[in-house]
């Protein structure tokens, strides 16, 4: 087996890590990467320093410093783009894993809505719900029937009762009618204190004599 197949483990098929461990493997050579871009970056600023120092001085020192840091600067170029292809991958990985334990419990749930609905019928669903409206059509006829007047029809025809009322206010009014026409108007009171007499000087002498004229007849009557 060549060296590349010992590699990449062509001999022999390795077990796939699980998710977490390939993220976690991921969060690893992050932290490693990392950790090699601050050494870079400072090899870079040394090399930067020794170019400045040697100057004209020592341009042979000088050039080496400037290519040192210029391979520098090429390999930190390299783990600038390994790092956003890890983390690329590393966060491809997270959202596979959040979407298989979604998918994995929407399974889940779907498998408990079956299993709750195995014992249920429509048909038998469907003859429940006639006949609560059935037994609730019954209630509300049972409360009528309870909160009903009892002892007072309600087959009174109030028609009737208003003739009956009419016909009472007018044999009222026909009573009250007659009772006027009986009694006729009413005469003034004859007065109870005594007139004040005339006396005869003042009374003339023709009525006089009438007066005496029908005392006598009135006399001759009663004889």
């Amino acid at each position: 087996m060549s060296g590349l197949g010992k590699l990449f483990g062509k001999g022999k098929k390795a077990k796939a890590p699980t998710p977490q461990e390939a993220i976690q493997k991921l969060h690893e050579t992050e932290t490693i990467l990392v950790k090699k871009q601050e050494f870079l970056e400072e090899k870079i600023q040394q090399e930067l320093q020794s170019a400045k120092k040697h100057g004209t001085k020592n341009k042979r020192a000088a050039l080496q410093a400037l290519k040192r840091k210029k391979r520098y600067e090429q390999q930190l170029a390299q783990i600038d783009g390994t790092l956003s292809t890890i983390e690329f991958q590393r966060e491809a990985l997270e959202n596979a894993t959040t979407n298989t334990e979604v998918l994995k419990t929407m399974s889940d749930a779907a498998r408990a809505m079956k299993e709750a609905h195995q014992h249920m019928d429509i048909d038998k669903v469907d003859d429940l719900m006639a006949e609560i409206t059935e037994q609730q059509d019954i209630a509300q006829q049972i409360s009528d029937a309870i909160s009903k007047p009892v002892g007072f029809g309600d087959d009174v025809d109030e028609d009737e009762l208003l003739a009956e009322l009419e016909e009472m206010e007018q044999e009222d009014l026909d009573k009250e009618l007659l009772n006027v026409g009986e009694t006729g108007p009413e005469l003034p009171s004859v007065p109870s204190s005594r007139l004040p007499s005339v006396p005869a000087s003042k009374v003339p002498s023709a009525s006089l004599d009438e007066e005496d004229e029908e005392m006598k007849q009135l006399a001759a009557w009663v004889s």
